[in-house]
């Protein structure tokens, strides 16, 4: 149940935010090694720069689609978590997924 609610985020949280860094050139094929057995790993000042741009990318606010209030988008996960547990305790009528323009 846990990877499903992640998969409802991965796309909006994720996969936007390593996009972004690459549009802006803050990460490119240069922080990356390939080992002889095919394997890709990230060099220790690419995964620096990427922690902290994380962090950044957590704090910032937005307006929850369904609630209509400031939330800062290290917080999603849970406030979803939560408006899923009102649905299984039936406060709510159906689960609101996370849709994100």
């Amino acid at each position: 149940m846990a990877l499903g609610m992640v998969e409802e985020l991965r796309s909006v949280i994720a996969d936007r935010f390593v996009l972004t860094l690459i549009n802006k050139k803050m990460v490119d094929s240069s922080g990356f090694n390939q080992k002889e057995n095919g394997a890709v790993i990230m060099d220790e000042d690419t995964r620096k720069l990427f922690l902290s741009q994380w962090q950044l990318k957590k704090q910032e606010v937005i307006t929850h689609p369904f609630l209509g209030e400031k939330v800062e988008w290290g917080m999603v996960p849970y406030v979803q978590a939560m408006l899923l547990a009102r649905y299984l305790r039936g406060d709510l009528d159906e689960y609101p997924p996370f849709f994100w323009k």
